[in-house]
C-alpha cells in the first residue's frame, strides 16, 4: 500500500492493436510516402486522418512495405498502424474504420482494406516480395489523359530487345549500377537484389486512330534500393532505341558502377502493385 509522500503510479499504457492496412494513392499531389516535416506526404496525410478518426492526441507512427518517391503511385502499399483497442463509437470494425478514412482521403488516397494483422505482423520485415509496374507510352505525339500515370517515348522502340535485356535481370545480381546510393555510403559496396520476374507487354495497341502503344514492365523482387526499377527502366528504353545492347546491361551489373547510365525514368510511371507476405 502505497505510503503519504509517495509519487502517484504512471498510468498504464492503453492496449494496442497492430492493424494492416492496403492502400492505393495517386503520387502527383505528395512528396512521396515518409512523412516529412512542412511537406505533404501520404505517411503523413494518412496518420493525420486516423488522428481526427481514433481522436488520438498525436498522429501514430505508420511502417510501410516500400517507401515510394515523390510522384510514385500505388495500388497495393501496405502499412501497419497500432491503434487503440476501443476506438471511439461510430468507428470500431474493419468497415466503419475505413469508410471514416476514405470520407477524409479519397480519391488521391484510399484505403481499400483494413484488418487487424497477425501476431509479429510487420509490414515492411515480414515481406518476402514486392511488386512494380512502369507503364511507357510509345508514340509520337503524347497522350494527355496517360500522362500522369506514363512515360512518354516518342522514338520507336524494339520491344524484342529490351525483353531480352530484361531477362538478364532475373536472378540475384548486385544492383549498384542501378540504384540512387544514400549519403555516407561506400561506393564500393554491392548492393544485391534478388529478382524473380521483369518483362515487358503491350498493355494497349494505340489509340482510336491507332497512334502508338502503351508499353507495361512489371518486375517483382525480393526487395528494391533507392530508384532501382526507375534506373532499370531507363536503361531497357535506351536498350529498346537501339543504344546500349543486352551485353552492355550485364556488364553494367557486373561492375555495379552508375557512371555513364541514363538518368532514371521518370516517376509518374511507377506504380507499386502488391506486396507477399508468404
Amino acid at each position: 500500500m502505497p505510503t503519504r509522500g509517495d509519487a502517484p503510479a504512471p498510468a498504464a499504457e492503453p492496449p494496442a492493436v497492430r492493424w494492416r492496412l492496403v492502400l492505393a494513392y495517386d503520387g502527383a499531389p505528395f512528396r512521396g510516402f515518409a512523412a516529412q516535416p512542412g511537406q505533404r506526404t501520404v505517411a503523413g496525410t494518412l496518420a493525420e486522418a486516423l488522428a481526427r478518426t481514433l481522436r488520438l492526441p498525436e498522429p501514430p507512427p505508420l511502417v510501410c512495405a516500400g517507401r515510394t518517391d515523390a510522384g510514385v503511385h500505388a495500388r497495393g502499399q501496405v502499412v501497419h498502424v497500432d491503434l487503440p483497442a476501443q476506438p471511439p463509437r461510430g468507428v470500431a470494425g474493419p468497415a466503419a474504420l475505413v469508410q471514416a478514412l476514405n470520407r477524409q482521403l479519397a480519391p488521391a488516397i484510399v484505403v481499400r482494406e483494413a484488418a487487424p494483422a497477425p501476431p509479429g505482423f510487420d509490414a515492411r520485415r515480414s515481406a518476402r516480395a514486392r511488386r512494380y509496374r512502369y507503364l511507357v507510352f510509345n508514340a509520337p505525339v503524347p497522350d494527355p489523359l496517360l500522362a500522369p500515370i506514363s512515360w512518354h517515348v516518342r522514338e520507336p522502340l524494339d520491344l524484342r530487345l529490351m525483353a531480352a535485356a530484361s531477362d538478364a535481370l532475373v536472378g540475384e545480381h548486385d544492383f549498384g549500377a542501378f540504384c540512387r546510393r544514400p549519403p555516407g555510403a561506400d561506393p564500393g559496396a554491392q548492393v544485391r537484389r534478388r529478382v524473380r520476374s521483369a518483362r515487358w507487354t503491350v498493355a494497349a495497341g494505340g489509340d482510336e486512330a491507332g497512334h502508338g502503344r502503351l508499353l507495361r514492365f512489371e518486375i517483382e523482387a525480393d526487395s528494391f534500393c533507392h530508384q532501382m526499377v526507375r534506373s532499370v527502366v531507363s536503361e531497357l528504353v535506351a536498350v529498346g532505341k537501339g543504344g546500349p545492347t543486352v551485353a552492355d546491361v550485364v556488364a553494367a551489373l557486373a561492375s555495379g558502377e552508375r557512371s555513364g547510365l541514363p538518368a532514371p525514368a521518370p516517376p509518374q510511371g511507377l506504380c507499386l502493385v502488391g506486396v507477399d507476405y508468404q
